[in-house]
């Protein structure tokens, strides 16, 4: 089965969910947000990029003091799943509905003309200012709900569902999670950041495996997105297994 899988490894979650979209690949790895908006596609189970109290890789920066201050929001134009995470922690549990505006993923910029902005990825890792608060999303997430977060899933087209059983994800998870420490030296040379910090990131803060608190997340972030008009419906998870 490995040597008829062809592997893309350079585009970008949101890249990936247009790809699976319009049918251009068989699989990939999604933000979660999509799951409700593909009719088509079931999903990898056991399998994510998910955190459990802080993601430290999606954070909202402000120049307030309080979040119940923020009246202007940016929001980095490759988020889709985080954006909606956004929006429902500020409608569903702060009680506030700032005005959220798409933008380019530079800080400076994004500050300069709102309250608040959402900065996710290497981006996110690398803010070095002291005069702004940044706060987690998943740990906002967890603070409010007492669950983990799924960002990202591996979603397969229904067309290809029965093929694609064929593949231990599980064990392609595994293989990969052998690699972190290469990872992190890589990444601690591209991003100047400590190679401890990164390997803690990969270790502590991400999580791969949707276990029951992870799947108890998303399950009530469907509902809220549903609630809060950020998807068309708060669809069950359909597994290529089920």
């Amino acid at each position: 089965m490995r040597e008829s899988v062809k592997l893309d490894t350079t585009a970008a979650p949101a890249r990936c969910a247009d790809l699976l979209a319009n049918g251009r690949v068989d699989a990939a790895l999604v933000p979660v947000i999509e799951y409700t908006r593909m009719s088509n596609v079931a999903v990898v189970p056991g399998v994510c990029v998910g955190a459990r109290r802080r993601v430290r890789s999606v954070v909202l920066v402000t120049k307030r003091a309080r979040l119940e201050d923020v009246v202007t929001v940016a929001l980095d134009t490759s988020s889709r799943t985080s954006a909606a995470l956004m929006q429902i922690i500020f409608r569903e549990f702060i009680g506030r509905c700032p005005t959220f505006a798409q933008a380019p993923p530079d800080v400076e910029r994004m500050l300069a003309a709102h309250d608040a902005a959402l900065v996710i990825g290497d981006p996110a890792m690398t803010i070095k200012r002291s005069d702004v608060q940044m706060f987690d999303l998943a740990t906002l997430w967890n603070q409010y709900t007492g669950l983990g977060f799924v960002f990202a899933l591996w979603m397969v087209r229904e067309e290809a569902r029965v093929h694609l059983r064929e593949i231990d994800w599980a064990a392609a998870r595994d293989e990969g999670l052998k690699h972190r420490e290469e990872i992190a030296d890589k990444y601690a040379k591209t991003l100047a950041l400590p190679r401890a910090d990164l390997v803690s990131y990969l270790n502590e803060n991400i999580r791969y495996e949707l276990d029951d608190d992870l799947t108890a997340g998303l399950n009530l972030f469907y509902r809220l997105a549903h609630k809060h008009g950020l998807a068309q419906t708060a669809r069950e998870l359909k597994t290529i297994s089920s």
